[in-house]
């Protein structure tokens, strides 16, 4: 454990009762000094109680008085044994109420385009049960033809670092089990050989089809078939001689 528990509000503590820098409190907290900056000035966590360091035994006051002393000192998180381990999520994520409307559309465009992912791993990153995702599967949802497709990292319901994490170890299960992943399959390319072999034989000439020179007519068989062309006047001169004689 690298922060302190309820870190905006321990911050929110240290300010009111410390003179400490912002700069030491944000370091402490694992915050932002601009973010420190505007829970003193109460444009961020307003309304957020003080969360005290010192009887949560993750401060003492003596390490307190070390960075007061030493505004260069970074304050130094008390090793509290009981929270070991509170930086892991346990059980299902929790979706806040204004958000759970959205819980079925960033469901279907999981489903939609990344099938990889098991209802387990769509069940951790959105926050929702097993059943819904299975009515959004197979499209037997009360509200599915209202529901359209929206990235649930648009929608703030998970990180997109997390959906990274899990895509990714789809695919690797997939690739141990011996079924390549959907990215494989789009992105299988055809080498430049195998490439030109089916050029080629898309281009060859078939065996049945007869050469050309079998269907040419030579001029000696046209010489032989053509039958003289007789025109009038040969008709009529033919006629006449034949009737002088």
């Amino acid at each position: 454990m690298t922060k302190p528990i309820m870190a905006k509000a321990t911050a929110v503590w240290l300010i009111d009762n410390t003179v400490l820098t912002f700069s030491q409190i944000a370091n402490f907290c694992g915050l932002h000094e601009l973010e420190v900056q505007g829970v003193a000035d109460g444009d961020v966590a307003s309304g957020v109680k003080g969360f005290d360091p010192i009887t949560n035994n993750q401060l003492t006051q003596s390490e307190i008085d070390k960075g007061i002393n030493d505004k260069s000192y970074k304050l130094q998180l008390k090793y509290y044994a009981a929270a070991e381990g509170e930086e892991k999520r346990r059980g299902p994520r929790y979706t806040p109420l204004s958000k759970r409307q959205d819980r079925p559309a960033s469901i279907l465009w999981l489903v939609k385009f990344h099938p990889e992912l098991t209802d387990g791993q769509i069940s951790k990153l959105v926050g929702t049960t097993k059943p819904t995702i299975s009515a959004i599967r197979e499209r037997s949802h009360w509200n599915i033809q209202n529901i359209q497709p929206i990235d649930p990292v648009a929608l703030g319901l998970c990180k997109q670092l997390e959906l990274d994490a899990a895509v990714q170890k789809a695919n690797a299960k997939k690739t141990l089990e011996g079924e390549p992943s959907s990215d494989d399959k789009s992105r299988k390319l055809v080498s430049t050989s195998q490439s030109l072999e089916v050029g080629m034989s898309e281009t060859k000439k078939p065996e049945t089809v007869a050469t050309p020179d079998v269907f040419i007519v030579t001029e000696e068989s046209n010489q032989d078939t053509e039958e003289p062309i007789m025109d009038a006047e040969s008709l009529f001169k033919t006629s006449n001689s034949d009737e002088t004689d």
